[in-house]
C-alpha cells in the first residue's frame, strides 16, 4: 500500500516536471491593404482577428490593393453610404489582387477574420480535407497557385 502511494506520488511529480509548457497562440495574419482614391492612396495593416480598424479618411475609394490576403472573401468593408457599393475582384497583368469599388465611396472601417494559405501552400491536406482559401491566387492540384502563372 505504502509503495503504491509512493509510486503514484512520484509519477505525479514526474508528469508535472516533464510536462510540455503550453505553446503561445499563433499571431493573427495581417492583411496589408492599399486604398486608392483617384490620384492619392493610403495603406492600412489590418489584423485578421476581427478587430475593426477605422480609416480616418474622407476619400472616395475606388480601388483596394490586397497583395497578401483574401480580402474580398475575408474582410468586411464599412462604407459611409446608404447603399453598399459593389465590390468586384480584379487581377492586374502582374498578378496583383485588387478590389474594385463602384461607385467610389468613403470607407469608414475594415475588419478581417480568418486565415488564408500563402502561395504554394497546401489548400488541401494529405487527408483530402480543405485547409483554407488561398491568400492571393487559386487552388489547383491541392496547392495555392499565384494568379500570374509566370511567377
Amino acid at each position: 500500500m505504502k509503495s503504491t502511494i509512493t509510486f503514484t506520488a512520484l509519477a505525479a511529480v514526474a508528469a508535472v516536471a516533464f510536462a510540455k509548457p503550453l505553446e503561445p497562440r499563433d499571431a493573427a495574419q495581417v492583411a496589408h491593404l492599399t486604398f486608392h482614391a483617384a490620384p492619392v492612396s493610403y495603406d492600412l495593416s489590418v489584423p485578421a482577428d476581427g478587430t475593426v480598424v477605422e480609416t480616418n479618411s474622407d476619400l472616395n475609394i475606388n480601388l483596394i490593393d490586397a497583395p497578401d490576403y483574401n480580402a474580398l472573401g475575408q474582410c468586411t468593408f464599412t462604407f459611409d453610404s446608404i447603399t453598399q457599393p459593389a465590390l468586384a475582384l480584379h487581377i492586374t497583368e502582374s498578378g496583383l489582387q485588387q478590389i474594385a469599388v463602384g461607385p467610389p465611396s468613403v470607407l469608414k472601417s475594415v475588419s478581417c477574420l480568418g486565415a488564408c494559405v500563402p502561395t504554394y501552400g497546401a489548400c488541401y491536406g494529405p487527408d483530402g480535407q480543405y485547409v483554407g482559401p488561398c491568400c492571393t491566387g487559386f487552388c489547383a492540384a491541392s496547392r495555392c497557385r499565384p494568379w500570374d502563372l509566370s511567377v
